[in-house]
């Protein structure tokens, strides 16, 4: 977990090139059969520090897959990252022009909040899906888009 830290305060530090490369690092050495704590956190700042909002749903899905296996660990600690994990699948939706599938995301999120404390992490939480719903609320063309004429 330190050298996650590390690479995560490169992250926020703006490197995300040298934070995705020592991430990725961290990741094929714990493998896919890995603790799946570490591969949460991982896969989570793995989406964070990517270029491509496909990549950074792929990694995000991934955390959300390792936190789904964490059956080991108290129920309560693990109820407390699913409101973070949906709200940042609900953003990767949104980036990839897919209000619905965000909708259901969000829904999920405001859903597990109440596993989240009232500190300032619970309230950051809370204040983020409250602003990407607000987001989707007001954007033009909230019913299905129209495919765009095929050209004969």
């Amino acid at each position: 977990m330190t050298r996650i830290g590390q690479a995560v305060i490169l992250l926020h530090a703006g490197d995300r090139e040298e934070a995705r490369n020592r991430l990725g690092e961290i990741w094929s050495e714990i493998g896919e059969e890995g603790d799946g704590l570490h591969r949460c956190t991982l896969a989570h700042y793995l989406a964070d520090a990517q270029d491509d909002p496909g990549d950074e749903l792929a990694w995000d899905l991934r955390a959300l897959t390792a936190a789904e296996g964490l059956a080991d660990r108290p129920r309560e600690a693990v109820r407390a990252f699913y409101p973070q994990l949906h709200l940042s699948l609900a953003a990767d939706y949104v980036k990839l022009r897919r209000p619905e599938a965000a909708r259901v995301h969000l829904a999920r999120a405001r859903a597990a909040t109440g596993a989240l404390s009232d500190d300032g992490y619970g309230n950051g939480v809370r204040a983020a899906i409250a602003r990407l719903e607000q987001r989707l609320a007001t954007e033009p063309g909230q019913g299905p888009r129209p495919f765009p004429e095929q050209s004969p």
